[in-house]
């Protein structure tokens, strides 16, 4: 096995042996910077975009810091969904595979049986995972003590912050112990999360790691006109021309997801839903499939591009372009892992053109491409600028999303009544026809 370049970390022999089975010897720009300074309990904030190898990043110095000889609390960490939460705690499980004492784990979030978590929180773990929410619950219930905990991970606390959830880790921060080292990770660090930051935070260190590419070079980015076209039975023809391994296909909203898969399973797709609507129960079947690899197509909102960490993602399909435009890249994001090659295609319509233009600046070189008779047809790109400078007089069905739409006549002042009159006219014509049949 070839030795890792993990063990100048000086970690310990099992995290080493784990990280090695996994296939990681180099270690990303942001596990080189941060391992040391958690190791040396030092406040960190990891500012970098999704596929960067963050969590490594906190939690081989988090395993390596405990104790195990301890039972008490040592570490928490906290994410902003169920989902996030459970794929942290089975890359926890990963590490911890060749662990002979026995760090002991746990996974707090909703949709769990309640009951059955406070009896399994009799045996007090080492570390817990888990949404502040759930967390906070065990506390109140007495069932969990935080006060010996001394390591807190705040992972995506910007999204944390957009979903209300930032007032619930600090409640879980201020149950912790006085000395306590904070770990933030996000890809931006919004002005209203300062405050919570310079609550906790002493001196920390930030490292900020840019990505050489708005997205991975792997990725083939394709662009597709709805033009007259109904933009879900448009949805389906790519969904089953590309016949993926596994695709991610994202919507706007909730409403949109839903009706998109009952279409593709009308169609015979094998597809289903993942977003915030869905009882807990439902997402963590969907997960499992994922998992096992029942599944080829799954249907997800914005929330769930940033929750979620599927393996052998070859294919990413936008519904609709996002309005925050930082997504485009969280959800394609999600395939061309781990070197691997990547298709990201993306139905537009003449209102994205602005959109699409921003997403060219910012380095990202799309094809333009359509769907006709089941078959992908080549189209000629534009120049950088050509988009938004078209003037909006192209076919009228292109800006109603797929619904056609006759050109407005122009018509002169008075033209109402005059309509009236005509109608009028004409329906007491045929009144006086009728009269002469009779």
């Amino acid at each position: 096995m070839m030795e890792s370049n993990f063990t100048r970390f000086e970690i310990k022999d099992f995290i080493i042996k784990s990280i090695q089975e996994q296939g990681f010897t180099m270690p990303t720009e942001i596990q080189e910077r941060l391992i040391p300074a958690i190791r040396g309990g030092k406040d960190v904030i990891g500012q970098s975009q999704t596929g960067s190898g963050k969590t490594l990043a906190f939690l081989i110095p988090i395993i390596d810091r405990i104790d195990e000889s301890k039972d008490e609390v040592q570490a928490v960490i906290t994410a902003p969904t169920r989902e996030l939460a459970s794929q942290i705690y089975d890359e926890l499980q990963l590490l911890l595979k060749y662990d002979e004492d026995r760090i002991a784990t746990r996974l707090l979030v909703g949709g769990t049986d309640r009951l059955r978590t406070i009896d399994r929180l009799k045996s007090v773990p080492h570390i817990v995972v888990g949404t502040p929410g759930r967390i906070n619950d065990m506390v109140d219930e007495q069932a969990l003590q935080l006060h010996t905990a001394t390591m807190l991970v705040v992972d995506e606390a910007d999204q944390m912050l957009d979903m209300g959830f930032i007032s619930d880790v600090d409640k879980t921060a201020s149950r912790m112990a006085e000395q306590l080292q904070m770990l933030v990770f996000s890809a931006t660090i919004p002005e209203k999360l300062q405050p919570f930051l310079k609550k906790y935070m002493n001196q920390p260190r930030h490292v900020h790691v840019k990505p050489k590419n708005a997205t991975a070079p792997t990725i083939e980015h394709r662009l597709i006109p709805l033009r007259h076209r109904d933009k879900i039975e448009l949805t389906v023809q790519i969904a089953t021309l590309v016949n993926p391994y596994l695709a991610l296909l994202f919507t706007n909203t909730k409403e949109q997801a839903d009706e998109l898969t009952g279409a593709m399973a009308s169609a015979g797709l094998n597809v289903e839903a993942i977003h915030g609507g869905l009882l807990p129960r439902q997402r963590k079947q969907v997960m499992k499939q994922v998992k096992d690899g029942k599944i080829q197509y799954v249907v997800a909102t914005d929330l769930a591009a940033r929750g979620l960490d599927i393996k052998g993602v070859s294919h990413v399909i936008n519904f609709a372009i996002p309005k925050d435009l930082d997504f485009y890249v969280h959800r394609v994001g999600r395939t061309a892992r781990a070197g691997e090659d990547g298709i990201a295609i993306t139905i537009y319509d003449e209102q994205d053109h602005a959109s699409i233009e921003k997403l060219m600046k910012r380095g990202i070189d799309f094809s333009f491409s359509d769907v006709k008779k089941g078959e992908w047809v080549e189209l000629e790109k534009p120049r950088l600028g050509s988009l938004t400078r078209t003037k909006k007089t192209t076919s009228s069905s292109q800006a109603g999303h797929g619904v056609a739409r006759a050109k407005p006549k122009k018509v002169k002042p008075g033209y109402k009544k005059k309509a009236r009159w005509e109608q009028e006219k004409v329906a007491r014509r045929e009144r006086r026809l009728n009269r002469k049949k009779k």
